[in-house]
């Protein structure tokens, strides 16, 4: 999944932009079952997983003692367990319904290939504990400049909770991404937020929607190209398979036609996540409805919500 930062767009953005948001999650969790004739542990993500997808889920597993020795190479014990988007990865325990949904998610985003997929759990631990997640999820944000910028509100029809981008909200670039260290703490910090709201058991991804109502795409701050480049980059190599579809709402003339240029350059399978819309809560309503309910949906957007929260 590539992520792109707010207000900026670049050629990476252009890839992102073209590769490419209801219902209560159920109050409980599918029951542990196992696969016939195995002894999987089973939810109702694990039970769509393919032939191919276990067999690679295994061979992560068989490695994942070596996974962290690479990842956590000063760790005397290398038994402890590790904690990733609230899932606890024992190495004692590696049989485990949510364990297997995270290691799936960096096969498929490497195409089922364990060698590929291993190195990007790897650098995502590594990343992690060099970034410091922790310390960004605590840091306090000035609101007046952040807060009007993310919001999560309301399901998707499947239960997946919907995540706003908000990039016209606050007219402050410089305050925005003056600090671009900063920037990057609060942007992780809110995808980091995101990620709690899905379990791992019945709901494992989110939809977005990128409003761009308000943004010019001709004056642009250094900050801004930064912070645009690096957030892409994190996104892209460290958060793999969060997203099950994005709307590129309000969007400007000149970023739509880029889209419409660039798009037979991209993959379908990319190009399914992502939707272009237009401008107007009746356009915007054609697209988000069908997969958003009304009264999930803020009227701003064609729905029956009086607005975000």
């Amino acid at each position: 999944m590539v992520e792109v930062a707010p207000f900026e767009y670049t050629q990476s953005d252009t890839v992102e932009v073209l590769a490419a948001a209801s219902v209560q999650v159920p109050e409980t969790s599918v029951e542990d079952a196992t696969v016939e004739g195995d002894d999987e542990p089973q939810n109702s993500l694990t039970r769509k997983f393919t032939e191919d997808e276990w067999s690679g889920v295994r061979a992560l597993r068989e490695g994942l003692l070596d996974i962290l020795a690479q990842a956590y190479p000063d760790r005397e014990d290398q038994m402890v367990s590790v904690t990733l988007w609230g899932v606890s990865i024992d190495p004692a325990k590696t049989k485990d319904a949510r364990v297997s949904v995270l290691l799936v998610k960096f096969l498929r985003a490497r195409d089922l290939n364990v060698d590929e997929a291993k190195k990007m759990l790897i650098e995502t631990l590594r990343w992690r504990k060099e970034f410091k997640i922790e310390e960004a999820m605590e840091e306090k944000f000035p609101e007046d400049t952040f807060a009007p910028l993310g919001r999560m509100y309301g399901r998707d029809k499947e239960g997946r909770p919907v995540v706003y981008n908000l990039y016209g909200a606050n007219k402050d670039l410089d305050a925005v991404f003056g600090d671009v260290e900063r920037f990057l703490r609060w942007r992780v910090a809110f995808m980091e937020r995101s990620i709690e709201l899905l379990d791992f058991e019945n709901v494992d991804q989110m939809v977005q929607i990128h409003d761009y109502d308000g943004v010019s795409m001709m004056s642009r701050t250094p900050g801004q190209k930064a912070a645009a480049s690096r957030a892409s980059a994190l996104f892209q190599n460290y958060y793999p398979e969060l997203l099950f579809r994005k709307f590129f709402v309000n969007v400007p003339s000149l970023m739509a036609w880029i889209f419409w240029m660039f798009k037979p350059f991209i993959s379908a399978k990319t190009l399914e996540k992502f939707s272009m819309v237009g401008t107007g809560p009746k356009t915007i309503g054609v697209v988000l409805l069908p997969v958003i309910e009304a009264k999930q949906l803020p009227k701003r957007y064609g729905g029956e919500a009086d607005d975000l929260a």
